[in-house]
């Protein structure tokens, strides 16, 4: 088992990154949502992680907390949800609004995560009642803080990069693309941000 992957960030996709480590590279799969908030390419990275075999599969998982993390494997536990849906949930859903939509029976919010259905959320709000509480949202708050700092401010600059090229018309995933291509991002203003990250749009 591969608890945690540390390296140098080598590249980043829709839904992945790979991480160099000693020579060897990581392909690591992550939530969308998680996307924003990575360095830029060629920075130090820590990735807790999960290893997913099946039959034919071996696939890694990675989360920037152990919150996320453990929330993670607590929905791949739900009858009809693997890593995929787990993932996919976690994109649309920070570990605290999941915990408040399951006290709230909110299946709606949990249904917007592409590939999970009404019957699937509240089949998740169910089993995971009792083990998804809210008190847990302040006693993991300060802990996602720490681990989280590190990130941040590169995050906060690369996420309003990726906002203000959605605005202009481009997807998701295209924004996140483009500004994760952009060399040394992280000592850039959002402007030059920007106007960098339009140039891999052409």
């Amino acid at each position: 088992m591969i608890a945690f992957v540390s390296g140098t960030l080598m590249g980043i996709g829709e839904d992945s990154v790979v991480v160099e480590n000693q020579g060897l590279g990581y392909h690591i799969f992550i939530p969308a949502s998680t996307i924003p908030q990575m360095p830029a390419p060629g920075q130090f990275v820590k990735l807790h992680t999960y290893m997913y075999v099946k039959e034919d599969i071996l696939a890694l998982y990675g989360f920037l907390t152990k919150d996320d993390l453990e929330v993670f494997k607590l929905l791949i536990t739900v009858n009809g949800i693997g890593p995929k849906g787990a993932l996919g949930i976690l994109s649309v859903l920070t570990p605290n609004d999941l915990r408040f939509a399951v006290a709230a029976g909110d299946d709606k919010a949990i249904s917007k995560a592409p590939g999970i259905g009404k019957k699937t959320a509240q089949k998740l709000i169910l089993e995971l009642g009792d083990k998804l509480k809210l008190e847990d949202t302040l006693s993991h708050a300060e802990n996602i803080m720490e681990e989280r700092e590190c990130v941040t401010v590169q995050g906060e600059t690369r996420q309003e990069a990726i906002l203000a090229l959605t605005a202009l018309g481009y997807s998701h995933s295209q924004a996140a693309k483009a500004v994760s291509s952009v060399e040394n991002s992280h000592a850039l203003t959002v402007e030059e941000l920007l106007k960098s990250a339009l140039k891999h749009m052409e």
